[in-house]
């Protein structure tokens, strides 16, 4: 199992010789007018992904299907519905199913609980995007959990703060990789809607045996937290040698994960 983490959320999971574009938000840095209400305006995304125009289109030539843990434009955005196959196979939560084929796409696949993809066991997972009236707001929200025969474990725990429910995921499916998505976003009010330094710490004391990929960084203007304040709460937590915080376009081979 290969993860080529592009950007943000962005990222191509190759498992059992198939691949996976989960997330896609592949517009140019600029594009898109900023997150509201953030403090700043700051367009967005804040920075290119990291290749040229023509490396991307065929990099998505070779993508089997894509995985959308939600709707929010930096996780499925104008330039990833303009550029993906409509025929593309799209998996999905069961409430984005009627906006995704809205968008023209002809293969949309709900998952309400589990589905067997072509060899790959999809669980799907919840969690809170936020807490209280802001995360009532920031609507529902799902993480998944993938395992192939043969192949470490992975949960991609989505758009969400630590709560009962990541909590639950973790217990339940003891991943041997985590993905997180990271970067405490947050607005002028309430609080982060993604999950902080302390969150990030709490997964990797859930399961110290996992290997946890912080993700989520640097690039919508409403994410406070850095890769580097991460990495310094992580050395003082103790905790750095559990956590890889992948630069944009780098790849992660989790093949020693099962070792």
């Amino acid at each position: 199992m290969n993860i080529h983490f592009l950007r943000h959320a962005t990222s191509i999971i190759t498992i059992n010789g198939l691949t996976l574009l989960v997330d896609p938000m592949l517009s140019e840095a600029g594009a898109m007018d900023p997150v509201a209400n953030a403090g700043n305006q700051k367009r967005i995304p804040l920075i290119d992904l990291p290749m040229s125009e023509r490396e991307l289109k065929q990099l998505l030539q070779d993508i089997d299907a894509v995985l959308v843990t939600h709707t929010h434009r930096d996780h499925w955005d104008a330039r990833a519905i303009e550029l993906l196959p409509k025929d593309l196979p799209i998996l999905c939560q069961p409430e984005d199913e009627q906006s995704i084929k809205q968008a023209g796409f002809s293969s949309v696949t709900p998952i309400a609980s589990q589905y067997s993809w072509q060899g790959v066991e999809i669980q799907r997972t919840r969690g809170q995007h936020g807490t209280g009236e802001i995360g009532q707001k920031m609507g529902p929200v799902s993480g998944f959990f993938l395992q192939a025969e043969g192949e470490p474990s992975l949960y991609i725990a989505g758009d969400t703060v630590w709560c009962p429910e990541v909590q639950s995921a973790l217990a339940t499916f003891s991943p041997e990789a985590v993905m997180l998505n990271a970067g405490a976003a947050e607005f002028l009010v309430g609080g982060p809607i993604t999950m902080t330094a302390e969150d990030v710490s709490r997964v990797c004391r859930a399961v110290p045996t996992a290997r946890v990929i912080a993700v989520h960084f640097e690039t919508v203007n409403h994410c406070r937290l850095t890769r580097a304040a991460l990495k310094q709460h992580l050395e003082e937590e103790g905790l750095a040698d559990q956590v890889q915080i992948p630069a944009d376009g780098a790849v992660i081979n989790l093949a020693h994960t099962k070792d």
